[in-house]
C-alpha cells in the first residue's frame, strides 16, 4: 500500500466506509466487537495514551497497515509526541526487525506528518 500526501485521510475514510458496510451486514457481531475494543482502549490502570502506543506497536509487528494508520492517529489524538510514537516504533522494531522498522520509517512518519497538520 503506497501512500502519498492526503492518502492517509483517504485510507481512514475507506476503512470507515468498509466498517459501515460490514456493520450493516453483521450488526450484532460488529456492535459486540466495537464494544469490546472500546472497553479495551478506555482509560484504566494504563492511560488511553499508553494503550494507543501499545496498539501501534502490535499493529507494526502484525504489519496491519490500516491499524498502523488508525493507532498512529489514536496516539496523536491522545497527545503523544512524535518522539513518543517513534520510540514505541523502535521498541517494536526490536521484536519485529526490518518489517516493523520499514513501516516505522515510512507509513508511521507519513501519518505523523499528515495527521499533525
Amino acid at each position: 500500500m503506497a501512500h502519498h500526501r492526503n492518502s492517509i485521510e483517504q485510507t481512514l475514510l475507506a476503512y470507515k466506509k468498509g466498517v459501515d458496510t460490514f456493520s450493516k451486514q453483521m450488526p450484532a457481531f460488529t456492535k459486540k466487537y466495537h464494544d469490546f475494543t472500546e472497553a479495551c482502549f478506555q482509560e484504566g490502570e494504563l492511560s488511553a495514551k499508553a494503550k494507543q502506543l501499545i496498539g501501534l506497536g502490535i499493529s507494526l509487528h502484525a504489519q496491519d497497515e490500516y491499524c498502523i494508520i488508525y493507532h498512529t492517529k489514536g496516539c496523536l489524538d491522545q497527545g503523544c509526541t512524535k518522539q513518543e510514537i517513534l520510540e514505541a516504533a523502535a521498541v517494536t522494531a526490536a521484536f519485529g526487525g526490518g518489517a516493523s522498522m520499514s513501516q516505522a520509517v515510512t507509513l508511521v512518519q507519513e501519518c505523523i506528518d499528515e495527521l499533525s497538520n
